[in-house]
């Protein structure tokens, strides 16, 4: 392993972008597996269906992230770990969700519920996360820990509203237990090798991402904000397509929704209590209010129109190509 990693780091660019493909490809499969097996497990141990249709897709969807950033952390490279879960974030609003409206043949109807929690919780816990990374350009443990503590908060207070059947209400679960949950022989060993299978790429993804960034004489967040946030989110897209063509778009945003704040309190909180996560000034006045504003224009027309429609979806892709555009400008390669 030392030895491909070696020739990787030490090799042409064109090596690093294979591998980084590559890795991405299996990346993907791997975390497909992984929301198959883990829906299966979770039913086969009657775990309550709003943590399968909630929190464990969410979390199984984010699993790339998380094993990226984290993997990042562990290997010293701080800057690629926030800059991932920032960065999925606004690809998620940005690209999923758009795509999820553009490609739907109708508006969707937006769960009330799930918008006025996970919402809520996202741009709280967005600006709690800009407010401790302002106050030092960096996210340490215990912050990371106070992220982990609202991220449980928030699966509590779905917990509450599921019993109170105010989820029920907005949301089909039993629909999602049938398309996402499909009978599997061997579950564990398939879960156990998706799980490898994730971990091993991840590792794979940061190795060629830092290469790249080296080569390219830009900073490593760069990369993180945009190839890695991009190749860590296609989990998030691949269902937001697949959602909108099978008429179920409304299950894509609680999705999305839980995804992000998964990406903002699970992955950044998990990662900086494995190394303190720090970002030059520039990046973090850059990304942050970036996301602020896709995320805020995502949030207002959820709530204002309580449905999502083609227009919405183009209003996001739209806000997402300025973003694209305007981290051209602002991070030119200098070599």
């Amino acid at each position: 392993m030392t030895a491909i990693t070696g020739f990787i780091e030490s090799g042409p660019a064109l090596i690093a972008w294979v591998v980084m493909v590559i890795a991405f490809a299996v990346l993907a499969k791997a975390a497909d597996f992984f929301v198959e097996t883990a829906v299966a497990i979770a039913e086969r141990l009657k775990v309550p269906k709003v943590i399968i249709g909630i929190v464990l897709v969410s979390l199984a969807t984010t699993a790339p992230e998380l094993c990226v950033s984290v993997m990042s952390a562990v290997r010293g490279n701080p800057e690629m770990a926030l800059g991932n879960a920032i960065g999925s974030v606004i690809c998620n609003c940005g690209l999923a969700l758009a795509l999820c409206g553009a490609l739907s043949a109708a508006p969707i109807a937006v769960m009330t519920g799930v918008l006025k929690v996970s919402g809520s919780f996202l741009l709280g816990s967005a600006l709690l996360t800009f407010a401790f990374v302002c106050r030092d350009l960096s996210l340490d443990r215990w912050e990371g820990l106070t992220l982990l503590a609202v991220f449980c908060i928030y699966l509590g207070v779905l917990f509450r509203q599921h019993r109170s059947g105010k989820l029920r209400q907005n949301m089909d679960l039993d629909t999602l237990e049938e398309d996402v949950a499909k009978p599997m022989s061997w579950l564990l060993p398939v879960f156990l090798l998706a799980l490898g299978g994730i971990l091993l790429s991840s590792r794979f993804v940061v190795i060629s991402a830092v290469t790249i960034a080296r080569t390219m004489s830009v900073p490593e967040s760069v990369i993180a904000l945009t190839l890695v946030a991009l190749g860590t989110s296609i989990p998030e897209v691949a269902t937001s397509i697949i959602a909108a063509r099978k008429g179920h778009g409304d299950l894509s945003i609680g999705n999305i929704l839980g995804a992000n704040m998964m990406n903002i309190c699970w992955v950044a909180g998990a990662s900086s209590v494995v190394n303190s996560l720090t970002l030059g000034a520039r990046e973090i006045f850059f990304m942050f209010p970036a996301m602020f504003v896709i995320l805020g224009a995502t949030l207002v027309v959820l709530k204002s129109r309580s449905q999502f429609s083609r227009r919405d979806g183009i209003l996001l892709f739209a806000l997402y190509i300025i973003y694209l555009a305007s981290f051209l400008l602002v991070f030119r390669p200098t070599g």
